[in-house]
């Protein structure tokens, strides 16, 4: 990918992303006629839910740090119903059993500031493609980093509805699957104690599909019917 980009030294075009996803934090989408309360909200999470409750099943989690949270509404009181417990619970952090999230997303200042700590989980939904190809591994770097237990993170591999203020797309990264299975396996190896499980979605036909690449590699395959 070139230069070796950091944290501490990110690229340009970063920069220059997190100031334009800064704007749409505060005024939205204005293309599509989009609030600035509905702009990046965190509705992506909820469908992610319930594989993430199976990690933290699984591991024992009891923190989580939501990596690119938006404005972190997920987290708002909202009926969260588990059919294999035959329970309801009033909002995700109870549907998951945690005692405690960390919302941290750079562009909307009241999460902006990068936590210091690690936690037992970290979820990074609906972020991947928004960040710079040549900053990905280093975010990806940043997740394992964090994370003590797993890492879950899902990634779309085609365009988005959404603009940014420049004109561009807001999906600024998109590549096929196997590149995005290339850099996961390179920012996983670096901790190998974490397990990781990555959605990875894709248009084939006109049909959205889903592959997962995960600690175990059983990577796989399958149609999922529902919308962009």
């Amino acid at each position: 990918m070139g230069k070796n980009y950091t944290r501490a030294a990110p690229s340009p075009r970063y920069r220059r992303l997190l100031e334009q996803y800064q704007t749409m934090h505060l005024h939205g989408e204005t293309r599509l006629g989009i609030p600035p309360e509905q702009t990046f909200p965190g509705a992506s999470l909820p469908k992610e839910a319930p594989r993430i409750k199976r990690l933290i099943v699984e591991t024992g989690a009891k923190t989580l740090l939501d990596y690119g949270s938006g404005k972190g509404q997920q987290y708002w009181p909202r009926r969260m119903a588990d059919p294999s417990e035959g329970v309801e619970y009033p909002d995700i952090k109870s549907y998951w059993g945690v005692t405690d999230v960390r919302c941290y997303d750079p562009a909307y200042a009241p999460f902006s500031e990068l936590p210091t700590e690690k936690f037992d989980g970290v979820i990074c939904t609906d972020v991947l493609e928004h960040c710079p190809e040549e900053d990905i591994l280093w975010i990806l770097g940043e997740l394992f980093e964090f994370s003590r237990k797993f890492v879950y993170a899902n990634v779309a591999c085609f365009p988005a509805r959404k603009t940014l203020p420049s004109g561009g797309n807001a999906h600024c990264t998109i590549r096929p699957t196997k590149w995005w299975g290339e850099q996961i396996d390179r920012a996983a190896r670096r901790n190998p104690s974490a397990r990781y499980q990555f959605r990875l979605l894709y248009l084939k036909s006109g049909e959205l599909k889903e592959r997962f690449v995960s600690t175990e590699r059983r990577d796989s395959n399958s149609a999922n019917h529902s919308s962009a």
